[in-house]
């Protein structure tokens, strides 16, 4: 962490000018989680351009749209770690002043500091106390809805796409499943631009729609509430679910 920089502070000025610094950061892992999924793109932001509905983060790792009136402040954190690696992040902050999901720097502390300078000093906030580490929970018996349909469209082997909505985010992701692998009580895709890590049991059903030749699956909880995961492809890509 550079000395002149607090471990925590609000960036100044508008929040798609902060947001817009991850394409000078090198890698970028933008994660987001809700319901119990987690989406995660990773690689470089080749571009950050303003819409009509928001900021566009886009290249050939990314595929999101932030949605500017809902992320409405930009907090940058200095004190993530993996190791002896430094793994600062950006956090999108909701009016309320709730993390809806963050940006991390995958390149170190260096290109972070170095992207953000041109914003000036910000608010110093304090640190957050790091949570107690968890003990993974004991997978339920039976069967499980999520697995099924990844399993699906993994033996297919046809590209699939993996959306994801939560607050102020959209997010994409396209190809094949490839394997899914079982590991402390979530499912797992991992590939070199993208992971899902998926509770497993948090998805009580599939609510099937189709349109325009392709069939898309929205994950449901128990109550019917949606967890915003959806997969869309041609229906052969889930012809065994």
């Amino acid at each position: 962490m550079s000395d002149a920089r607090p471990v925590r502070e609000i960036l100044p000025g508008d929040a798609a000018d902060a947001i817009a610094t991850v394409a000078a950061m090198g890698r970028v892992m933008l994660s987001a989680s809700a319901g119990g999924a987690t989406h995660e793109r990773i690689g470089v932001v080749a571009a950050a351009r303003r819409e009509a509905a928001g900021l566009r983060l886009s290249g050939e790792a990314h595929d999101a749209l932030i949605d500017l009136g809902v992320i409405t402040r930009v907090v940058a954190d200095r004190s993530g770690r993996m190791k002896d690696r430094v793994l600062p992040r950006l956090e999108l902050q909701d009016a309320a002043g709730e993390t809806a999901f963050s940006l991390i720097c995958l390149d170190g502390i260096e290109p972070f500091d170095k992207a953000l300078g041109h914003l000036g000093a910000g608010t110093p906030l304090p640190e957050k106390p790091r949570p107690a580490a968890a003990e993974p929970a004991a997978s339920p018996a039976g069967d499980d809805p999520g697995a099924g349909l990844l399993e699906a469209a993994r033996a297919s082997g046809e590209p699939v796409s993996v959306l994801f909505r939560c607050t102020g985010l959209e997010q994409a992701w396209t190809g094949p499943i490839g394997e899914v692998k079982p590991a402390m009580g979530f499912l797992n895709i991992i590939k070199p631009d993208f992971h899902l890590h998926l509770k497993e049991h948090a998805v009580a059903r599939w609510r099937r729609d189709e349109a325009a030749g392709a069939v898309s699956f929205h994950a449901e909880a128990a109550d019917g509430s949606a967890l915003g995961l959806v997969l869309r492809g041609p229906a052969t890509a889930f012809a065994g679910a």
